[in-house]
Formats: structure tokens, C-alpha cells, sequence
């Protein structure tokens, strides 16, 4: 034990994962500066057990306990490395809430991070996942992550072209034993052309906002089309969407729009057509389902949700037949934004 970081044994995980599921782990280490993660990984159970990185467990699902230690940053410190006229570059340490980041960076005057205003989380997920809303992904302003390479046994600062940013996708969701991300850097600048154009959000800032918004106008609309469709997770346990929109061929997404003309299709890369998961999933009747404790939310069909005793068993049985019923309808397969941790989706 250090004054930087505590350990606890057989730890409960319930207030660490917003689907509020049952779960344990053999070890819990609360760190508090990210000089110690090598010593916490170095311990005697982080050196011989597998580790996870949690934060607010907004993007998580636990099948069961964890036979591992668990490492929670609780280092949140945000600064102005440099700043301009134009823009500035700003240090966001990992545990530092995602929606305080965007608040903070609003105050100082920059833009960029309005569309992601009021995802769950915190900083350090964000590069992870390669967090996105509203048609924006948050690797545009990211100059460089700082992690912990278990490897390499060093910290490495990784260029964004060194990240492997894809949707929902990183170097670090793909290896997640090897880095634990300690900070981010954002390079944010003071104007910002708003991005309007995802369905709904210039409508909702039509009905109340200024003729031309600004990003704060646009991170207020962001929140209320957030309230407004998905379940509060302080109120039902979800980790919001649980699917991935899914990408496929031009040529299947024009087959099934002929078969299917209100489903909408979205541009992706050149050949590729991106499809709408709570589209597919509400076409397949499983808006509102319950079964137990275990469902699909009646605000939106993309969010599974912990109507109070779910398993995370019983959750993930639920996604699979969810997924299964859309793949034997459109052919069309869907994979989980969420990490799953005790089993393979």
C-alpha cells in the first residue's frame, strides 16, 4: 500500500457499473496519481493477476465476478498546456469526468466538444472507445494519449495517428492488458463550424436556440435530446447504446433499403453504407420487451437496461437473441459497444 493508490480485497463492483449489476473483484485499487500505476500493476496482485481499468462502468457489462484487480484513477486534474487566439491545447488527466471536461473546455472559451456533451464516463475512456455523438468522434481534437505500456514497462505519449482510431475502436480497446491510459491531450480551437447535421439536433435547436448557435447552445441541445431519449442510469441501470451501428456493403444496404424504404442509411467509407442498430433492433419488435428484470427500454431500442435484479448473464442472453433476431431478418450482424467482461459476445 502507498499514500498513492489502496487496495481492497474481494471488493464489491455494484456502485462501479452504471448497469448497477452484482459483481466482484479479487482486488480493487483506488489510485490516486498516475505516477503509481506501475506500482500498483507491480504489486503482488497486479503482477499476477489480470487488471481492468474502471471508471464510472458506463461502458461495461460484468457476466460475473472478476478474478483480478481492478484499478480505478482517481487523478482528474485538467490544464492549459498552450493557447492562442485560435485555439489551445489542454491536458486532461484520465479520471476527470468526461462531462466536466466538456463543461470546463466550453468556459474557456473553446469548441469542438459540444456534440459529446453528457456522455457518461471518464477522460481516460474516451480515446478508448473512441467516443462518439451527434456526428462527431472525439479522435478530432485528440493531439495525444499518455499510457502505461505493460510491454514496454514505460509510459509512452501516442500520437493520434499512432491509436488506430476507427469506430467505437482504438489500439487500446483492441489490447487492453497492455495499456492503461493516464491523460489526454486535446487540441480544441475557439471557432468551430457546429455540426447540425445528425437528425434531430438542428430541429431541437430551432424550436429554442439562437439563429446561429453557438457551442454552448449546441451542448445545451446535445443534453436535452440526451434526457429526452435515453434512461437515466441513476434511475434504471443501462450503459447506454449497446450496440454499434452496424457498417456494411452499399450494395446489401441498398438491397435492404429497397425491401425496407423507411430504414435509414448513412455514408461511410467509399463501398460502405452505416445502418441504424435502433432502427434494426425496433423493426424486430424489441422496443420495451422485459423479461425479469432484464430489457430493452421503452425510450430507446438501442439501450439494454437493469430494470433493478438483472444478471449480467441475463443481460447478455437477452442482446444475444436480440442480435440473433436481426441477423435472421436483415443478415445484418450486430456487435456490442460495451465491454464484456466474463465472456465472449
Amino acid at each position: 500500500m502507498s499514500e498513492a493508490y489502496t487496495l481492497r480485497e474481494n471488493a464489491s463492483l455494484q456502485p462501479y457499473n452504471t448497469f448497477r449489476v452484482a459483481a466482484r473483484t479479487a482486488w480493487l485499487a483506488s489510485v490516486s496519481a498516475a505516477e503509481a500505476v506501475p506500482a500498483v500493476l507491480g504489486s503482488p496482485p497486479g503482477s499476477s493477476l489480470p487488471h481492468l481499468v474502471l471508471g464510472q462502468g458506463s461502458n461495461v457489462l460484468f457476466t460475473g465476478d472478476f478474478a483480478g484487480l481492478v484499478l480505478r484513477p482517481g487523478f482528474a486534474s485538467l490544464g492549459l498546456l498552450e493557447q492562442d487566439r485560435d485555439g489551445g491545447l489542454l491536458r486532461a488527466e484520465a479520471g476527470l469526468l468526461w462531462d466536466e471536461m466538456v463543461e470546463r473546455t466550453l468556459a474557456l472559451g473553446f469548441a469542438g466538444l459540444e456534440n459529446l456533451a453528457l456522455i457518461p464516463g471518464f477522460v481516460g475512456a474516451a480515446p478508448i472507445q473512441n467516443i462518439g455523438a451527434y456526428g462527431v468522434e472525439v479522435s478530432e481534437f485528440i493531439e495525444c494519449v499518455e499510457a502505461w505500456d505493460r510491454s514496454a514497462g514505460s509510459f509512452r505519449r501516442l500520437l493520434r495517428a499512432d491509436c488506430g482510431f476507427g469506430y467505437r475502436d482504438s489500439v487500446f480497446r483492441r489490447e487492453p492488458a497492455r495499456w492503461v491510459v493516464t491523460a489526454v491531450e486535446f487540441r480544441l480551437p475557439r471557432r468551430h463550424a457546429p455540426r447540425l447535421d445528425y437528425p434531430g439536433l438542428r430541429e431541437e435547436l430551432a424550436a429554442g436556440g439562437p439563429a446561429v448557435p453557438g457551442p454552448r447552445a449546441v451542448a445545451e441541445a446535445v443534453r436535452r435530446l440526451r434526457r429526452r431519449k435515453l434512461p437515466d442510469p441513476a434511475a434504471v441501470g443501462n450503459a447506454g447504446s449497446f450496440f454499434k451501428n452496424p457498417v456494411v456493403a452499399e450494395s446489401l444496404a441498398g438491397r435492404l433499403r429497397a425491401e425496407n424504404p423507411a430504414m435509414p442509411v448513412f455514408p461511410a467509407a467509399p463501398g460502405l453504407r452505416k445502418l441504424s442498430a435502433a432502427w434494426l433492433i425496433e423493426a424486430c419488435g424489441w422496443r420495451g420487451y422485459r423479461e425479469g428484470d432484464a430489457g430493452i427500454s421503452r425510450q430507446h431500442a438501442l439501450v439494454l437496461v437493469n430494470h433493478g435484479a438483472a444478471t449480467g448473464r441475463e443481460l447478455l442472453g437477452l442482446a444475444r437473441r436480440v442480435a440473433a433476431s436481426v441477423s435472421e431478418r436483415f443478415t445484418v450482424r450486430l456487435e456490442p459497444e460495451p465491454r464484456i467482461v466474463g465472456e465472449e459476445f
